[in-house]
């Protein structure tokens, strides 16, 4: 090939590949810069709200923004009315009171795709402001009374609020639900536990710190006195309050006065009731 067809050549080549890179580099750009319709919503992204908020039970003037990913026109800042239920682009009345939000995203979603409006919607929901909701505090703590809950509180974060329990208070508090049963939670297990210990309060628990019940401890134990006594104590857990037995004592020779009454237990799992007076005695040798 002569010097002038290899030229020609490779400015042929060049030419061919410049006009390439500008036909693909247009495409390119067009699919960067195409605006996403309603249609094209995929589930490729989700911000997720903090663990709290996700926890907290909606009520009756909660306000929230709901947006849909992609869609300008559905976002919406609104407030729950009396009758539990929001008002949404598209859905109109939405039940949203006594649910979490991720069930009334998932709620959302589920209506938007049955009504035909998208395929794949990516909603979002924000608690904008908590309403004035009361958690009731009693007993022996520092300040009882009516706790505002406007975001998400753990017990613990409840108890802080009202100055904590007093020393005269039982080592355990007891919370209600509304139409739900009474549970006992330890105090020390609040602080220490994992998130189970130390749940999420609801508007409306009513939460109560008993007087700490007592019972006795004397005789041949490493430190005799009075101990707040707990639930379901046995007559082991007592005896470890007050140190366990010296060296003279023996579990043979234990005795609880109980009521005016003198019991020798079989075994140490005897349940301590309140007053009881644990006597233990010296071994015999």
């Amino acid at each position: 090939m002569g010097k002038n067809h290899m030229t020609n050549f490779r400015a042929s080549t060049l030419a061919l590949g410049m006009l390439l890179l500008c036909v693909f580099g247009s495409q390119a750009s067009a699919q960067t810069t195409t605006p996403v319709g309603p249609s094209a919503l995929s589930h490729t992204s989700r911000s997720v709200s903090s663990a709290p908020e996700q926890n907290y039970i909606l009520g009756r003037d909660d306000v929230l923004q709901v947006d849909a990913l992609g869609v300008s026109n559905f976002s919406t800042k609104t407030k729950i009315g009396a009758d539990g239920t929001i008002q949404l682009p598209y859905l109109g009345s939405v039940t949203a009171a006594n649910r979490s939000i991720p069930q009334l995203r998932s709620e959302i979603e589920d209506a938007l795709r049955k009504g035909g409006y998208f395929s794949k919607p990516i909603v979002q929901v924000e608690v904008v402001s908590y309403a004035s909701r009361y958690v009731t505090v009693l007993g022996e703590v520092t300040t009882p009374g009516l706790i505002t809950v406007d975001r998400p509180y753990r017990v613990s974060e409840i108890l802080a609020r009202v100055g904590g329990i007093r020393e005269d208070g039982a080592d355990y508090i007891a919370i209600r639900s509304e139409n739900g049963p009474v549970r006992n939670l330890v105090i020390k297990d609040l602080a220490t536990g994992d998130d189970t210990a130390d749940p999420y309060v609801q508007p409306g628990d009513k939460i109560f710190s008993p007087k700490a019940q007592i019972f006795y401890v004397k005789g041949q134990v490493k430190s005799p006195g009075s101990y707040a006594l707990s639930p379901d104590m046995t007559l082991a857990m007592a005896l470890a309050k007050g140190g366990g037995l010296t060296d003279s004592g023996s579990e043979g020779e234990i005795t609880i006065v109980r009521k005016g009454a003198k019991i020798s237990p079989k075994d140490l799992n005897v349940l301590i009731q309140p007053n009881d007076v644990i006597d233990a005695g010296e071994g015999l040798f």
